[in-house]
Protein backbone atom coordinates (compact mmCIF):
# COMPACT_ATOMS: atom_id res chain seq x y z
CA UNK A 1 0.00 0.00 0.00
CA UNK A 2 1.62 3.37 -1.02
CA UNK A 3 1.48 6.28 1.53
CA UNK A 4 0.03 9.39 1.04
CA UNK A 5 1.42 12.60 -0.25
CA UNK A 6 2.31 14.92 2.46
CA UNK A 7 1.54 17.68 -0.08
CA UNK A 8 -1.52 18.71 -0.72
CA UNK A 9 -3.85 20.17 -3.39
CA UNK A 10 -3.32 23.83 -3.58
CA UNK A 11 -6.56 25.36 -3.40
CA UNK A 12 -6.73 28.03 -6.11
CA UNK A 13 -8.13 31.56 -6.75
CA UNK A 14 -8.94 31.50 -10.43
CA UNK A 15 -8.56 35.56 -10.68
CA UNK A 16 -5.26 35.05 -9.54
CA UNK A 17 -4.23 31.78 -11.22
CA UNK A 18 -2.58 31.54 -14.78
CA UNK A 19 -0.99 28.98 -16.91
CA UNK A 20 2.58 28.46 -18.74
CA UNK A 21 2.43 25.35 -21.00
CA UNK A 22 1.56 22.53 -19.09
CA UNK A 23 1.97 24.33 -15.68
CA UNK A 24 -0.86 25.78 -13.71
CA UNK A 25 0.36 28.77 -11.33
CA UNK A 26 -0.75 30.24 -7.82
CA UNK A 27 1.03 33.23 -6.64
CA UNK A 28 1.33 34.21 -2.98
CA UNK A 29 1.01 31.11 -0.73
CA UNK A 30 2.41 29.88 2.59
CA UNK A 31 4.36 26.36 2.96
CA UNK A 32 1.37 25.36 5.76
CA UNK A 33 -1.19 25.59 2.53
CA UNK A 34 1.05 23.13 0.21
CA UNK A 35 1.39 20.82 2.95
CA UNK A 36 -1.39 18.03 4.64
CA UNK A 37 0.46 17.18 7.78
CA UNK A 38 3.40 17.19 9.13
CA UNK A 39 6.04 14.31 7.67
CA UNK A 40 7.52 11.47 9.48
CA UNK A 41 11.45 12.61 10.21
CA UNK A 42 10.90 16.36 10.49
CA UNK A 43 10.66 17.90 14.31
CA UNK A 44 7.69 19.80 15.72
CA UNK A 45 10.10 22.82 16.26
CA UNK A 46 11.30 22.07 12.37
CA UNK A 47 7.85 21.68 11.16
CA UNK A 48 6.42 25.00 12.95
CA UNK A 49 9.44 27.37 12.13
CA UNK A 50 9.11 26.15 8.02
CA UNK A 51 5.61 27.00 8.11
CA UNK A 52 6.01 30.58 8.50
CA UNK A 53 7.63 30.37 4.95
CA UNK A 54 5.58 32.14 1.89
CA UNK A 55 6.44 31.66 -1.61
CA UNK A 56 5.89 34.09 -4.08
CA UNK A 57 4.47 31.62 -6.95
CA UNK A 58 3.94 27.63 -6.67
CA UNK A 59 3.72 25.85 -9.79
CA UNK A 60 1.48 23.18 -9.88
CA UNK A 61 0.56 19.80 -11.44
CA UNK A 62 -2.57 20.64 -13.52
CA UNK A 63 -4.29 17.21 -13.28
CA UNK A 64 -3.69 16.75 -9.32
CA UNK A 65 -3.16 20.73 -8.35
CA UNK A 66 -0.67 19.53 -5.89
CA UNK A 67 2.38 21.50 -5.81
CA UNK A 68 6.18 20.86 -7.60
CA UNK A 69 8.47 23.41 -6.76
CA UNK A 70 7.90 26.72 -5.28
CA UNK A 71 9.66 30.24 -6.22
CA UNK A 72 10.60 33.18 -3.42
CA UNK A 73 12.02 36.44 -3.67
CA UNK A 74 13.74 37.91 -0.81
CA UNK A 75 15.68 40.74 0.34
CA UNK A 76 19.08 40.22 1.84
CA UNK A 77 17.82 41.89 4.93
CA UNK A 78 15.21 39.41 5.44
CA UNK A 79 17.16 36.42 5.06
CA UNK A 80 16.91 34.05 8.20
CA UNK A 81 19.66 31.14 8.19
CA UNK A 82 17.75 29.21 10.78
CA UNK A 83 14.79 29.32 8.78
CA UNK A 84 16.33 28.47 5.46
CA UNK A 85 18.06 25.21 7.48
CA UNK A 86 14.33 24.27 8.73
CA UNK A 87 13.05 25.18 5.06
CA UNK A 88 15.37 22.75 3.18
CA UNK A 89 14.72 19.71 6.24
CA UNK A 90 10.93 19.59 5.24
CA UNK A 91 11.21 20.50 1.33
CA UNK A 92 13.22 17.91 1.24
CA UNK A 93 11.30 15.24 3.29
CA UNK A 94 8.09 16.19 1.18
CA UNK A 95 10.03 16.18 -1.77
CA UNK A 96 8.97 19.75 -2.64
CA UNK A 97 11.40 22.01 -4.62
CA UNK A 98 12.00 25.16 -3.69
CA UNK A 99 13.87 28.28 -4.88
CA UNK A 100 14.97 31.44 -3.20
CA UNK A 101 16.23 34.34 -5.04
CA UNK A 102 17.68 36.50 -2.59
CA UNK A 103 18.23 40.24 -4.09
CA UNK A 104 17.48 43.97 -2.88
CA UNK A 105 15.65 44.50 -5.90
CA UNK A 106 14.11 42.30 -7.98
CA UNK A 107 10.89 41.16 -6.42
CA UNK A 108 6.87 40.95 -7.14
CA UNK A 109 7.18 43.00 -10.46
CA UNK A 110 9.95 40.71 -11.58
CA UNK A 111 9.18 37.50 -10.17
CA UNK A 112 6.42 36.13 -12.68
CA UNK A 113 8.46 36.99 -15.43
CA UNK A 114 11.15 35.30 -14.09
CA UNK A 115 8.46 32.26 -12.75
CA UNK A 116 7.39 31.93 -16.04
CA UNK A 117 11.31 31.82 -17.60
CA UNK A 118 11.91 28.90 -15.35
CA UNK A 119 8.72 26.79 -16.29
CA UNK A 120 10.06 27.65 -19.93
CA UNK A 121 13.24 26.13 -18.82
CA UNK A 122 11.78 22.80 -17.39
CA UNK A 123 9.80 22.24 -20.42
CA UNK A 124 12.75 22.73 -22.73
CA UNK A 125 14.96 20.34 -20.88
CA UNK A 126 12.27 17.97 -20.87
CA UNK A 127 11.74 17.65 -24.49
CA UNK A 128 14.95 18.33 -25.34
CA UNK A 129 17.51 16.99 -22.96
CA UNK A 130 19.47 20.56 -23.34
CA UNK A 131 19.83 23.30 -21.62
CA UNK A 132 17.52 25.83 -22.53
CA UNK A 133 20.03 29.07 -22.66
CA UNK A 134 22.76 27.28 -24.48
CA UNK A 135 21.65 29.78 -27.62
CA UNK A 136 24.25 31.92 -28.76
CA UNK A 137 23.59 34.70 -31.08
CA UNK A 138 24.08 38.25 -30.97
CA UNK A 139 23.99 40.97 -28.13
CA UNK A 140 22.62 44.00 -27.97
CA UNK A 141 25.82 45.37 -27.14
CA UNK A 142 27.39 43.63 -30.53
CA UNK A 143 29.18 40.74 -29.22
CA UNK A 144 27.91 36.91 -29.23
CA UNK A 145 26.61 35.28 -26.53
CA UNK A 146 23.41 33.64 -25.20
CA UNK A 147 20.40 35.34 -26.65
CA UNK A 148 18.05 33.05 -24.46
CA UNK A 149 17.90 34.89 -21.23
CA UNK A 150 16.43 37.21 -18.47
CA UNK A 151 18.98 39.91 -18.93
CA UNK A 152 18.63 40.26 -22.78
CA UNK A 153 16.85 43.60 -22.22
CA UNK A 154 18.40 44.80 -19.72
CA UNK A 155 21.73 45.06 -21.63
CA UNK A 156 20.01 46.45 -24.61
CA UNK A 157 19.28 49.26 -21.81
CA UNK A 158 22.74 49.27 -20.85
CA UNK A 159 23.43 49.80 -24.64
CA UNK A 160 20.96 52.61 -24.80
CA UNK A 161 22.00 54.01 -21.45
CA UNK A 162 25.70 54.70 -22.98
CA UNK A 163 24.72 56.14 -26.05
CA UNK A 164 22.84 58.60 -23.52
CA UNK A 165 26.20 59.36 -21.46
CA UNK A 166 24.79 57.72 -18.77
CA UNK A 167 27.35 55.09 -18.96
CA UNK A 168 30.84 54.93 -19.51
CA UNK A 169 30.94 51.44 -20.96
CA UNK A 170 27.95 49.41 -22.90
CA UNK A 171 29.15 46.22 -21.72
CA UNK A 172 27.30 44.79 -17.99
CA UNK A 173 30.21 42.29 -16.88
CA UNK A 174 29.41 39.63 -14.61
CA UNK A 175 30.91 36.39 -12.86
CA UNK A 176 29.40 33.76 -10.58
CA UNK A 177 30.69 31.42 -8.39
CA UNK A 178 29.17 28.29 -6.23
CA UNK A 179 29.74 28.04 -2.65
CA UNK A 180 29.41 24.78 -0.24
CA UNK A 181 25.37 23.41 -0.18
CA UNK A 182 24.72 24.26 -3.50
CA UNK A 183 23.89 28.41 -2.73
CA UNK A 184 24.69 30.45 -5.96
CA UNK A 185 25.88 33.82 -6.16
CA UNK A 186 26.53 35.99 -9.42
CA UNK A 187 27.50 39.75 -10.06
CA UNK A 188 27.22 41.98 -12.51
CA UNK A 189 27.82 45.25 -12.67
CA UNK A 190 28.45 48.30 -15.22
CA UNK A 191 30.65 51.38 -15.17
CA UNK A 192 29.24 54.91 -15.19
CA UNK A 193 31.25 58.12 -15.84
CA UNK A 194 33.82 59.73 -13.44
CA UNK A 195 34.77 56.09 -12.63
CA UNK A 196 31.79 54.54 -10.88
CA UNK A 197 29.83 51.70 -11.03
CA UNK A 198 26.80 49.89 -10.40
CA UNK A 199 27.00 46.67 -9.21
CA UNK A 200 24.14 44.19 -8.27
CA UNK A 201 24.39 40.70 -6.32
CA UNK A 202 22.28 37.67 -6.78
CA UNK A 203 22.22 34.69 -4.39
CA UNK A 204 20.12 31.67 -5.13
CA UNK A 205 19.52 29.08 -2.31
CA UNK A 206 18.34 25.44 -3.71
CA UNK A 207 16.24 23.09 -2.21
CA UNK A 208 16.16 20.21 -4.10
CA UNK A 209 15.32 22.76 -7.79
CA UNK A 210 16.35 21.75 -11.09
CA UNK A 211 15.73 23.98 -14.67
CA UNK A 212 18.19 22.39 -16.75
CA UNK A 213 20.20 25.68 -15.82
CA UNK A 214 23.20 25.96 -13.77
CA UNK A 215 21.87 27.83 -11.15
CA UNK A 216 25.27 29.55 -10.81
CA UNK A 217 24.78 31.10 -14.27
CA UNK A 218 21.23 31.92 -13.59
CA UNK A 219 22.48 33.82 -10.75
CA UNK A 220 24.58 36.16 -13.19
CA UNK A 221 22.17 36.24 -15.40
CA UNK A 222 19.83 37.88 -12.68
CA UNK A 223 22.33 39.85 -11.86
CA UNK A 224 22.47 41.28 -14.94
CA UNK A 225 18.54 41.90 -14.77
CA UNK A 226 18.89 43.67 -11.36
CA UNK A 227 21.37 46.14 -13.17
CA UNK A 228 18.69 47.13 -15.70
CA UNK A 229 16.43 47.01 -12.99
CA UNK A 230 18.31 50.12 -11.72
CA UNK A 231 18.91 52.26 -14.69
CA UNK A 232 15.41 51.78 -15.04
CA UNK A 233 15.74 54.39 -11.81
CA UNK A 234 18.63 56.40 -11.84
CA UNK A 235 16.77 59.56 -11.90
CA UNK A 236 14.50 58.65 -9.22
CA UNK A 237 16.39 56.80 -7.33
CA UNK A 238 19.85 57.05 -7.39
CA UNK A 239 21.87 53.69 -6.30
CA UNK A 240 24.68 53.46 -4.22
CA UNK A 241 28.29 53.81 -6.51
CA UNK A 242 30.97 52.18 -5.83
CA UNK A 243 34.30 53.11 -6.89
CA UNK A 244 36.83 51.42 -8.96
CA UNK A 245 38.99 50.48 -5.68
CA UNK A 246 35.63 49.56 -3.94
CA UNK A 247 35.12 47.33 -6.78
CA UNK A 248 38.32 45.84 -6.59
CA UNK A 249 37.96 45.22 -2.86
CA UNK A 250 34.70 43.29 -3.06
CA UNK A 251 35.81 41.23 -5.36
CA UNK A 252 39.37 40.54 -3.80
CA UNK A 253 36.47 39.32 -0.72
CA UNK A 254 34.65 37.15 -2.77
CA UNK A 255 38.06 36.05 -4.28
CA UNK A 256 39.28 34.90 -0.54
CA UNK A 257 36.23 32.66 -0.03
CA UNK A 258 36.65 31.13 -3.85
CA UNK A 259 40.45 31.13 -4.25
CA UNK A 260 39.29 29.00 -8.14
CA UNK A 261 37.56 32.28 -9.17
CA UNK A 262 39.59 34.42 -11.85
CA UNK A 263 37.74 36.78 -13.61
CA UNK A 264 39.33 38.36 -16.24
CA UNK A 265 37.61 41.59 -16.43
CA UNK A 266 39.07 42.67 -12.99
CA UNK A 267 42.80 41.99 -14.72
CA UNK A 268 42.86 45.89 -15.99
CA UNK A 269 41.48 47.09 -13.07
Amino acid sequence: MSTPSPLRPVATAEEQLFARGRWVVQPDRRLSQLVARRPEGVSPNQWNTALRTRCDFVALDPGTRLPVFAAEFADPAGTDERLDRMLATVCGTIGLEWLRVVSPILGATQARRVVEYLLDARAFRDASGSGFRDIVGRLPDGRDGFVNDLSALARAAAVDAYVGRDLADPIIRGLHVTAPGGVAEGWAWVELPEGRHLLERVRIVPHGFDCGIALDRLAEDLAALAVGERLKRLETTPPVWLSRDDLVRAYDRLQARHPALNSPFFVPL
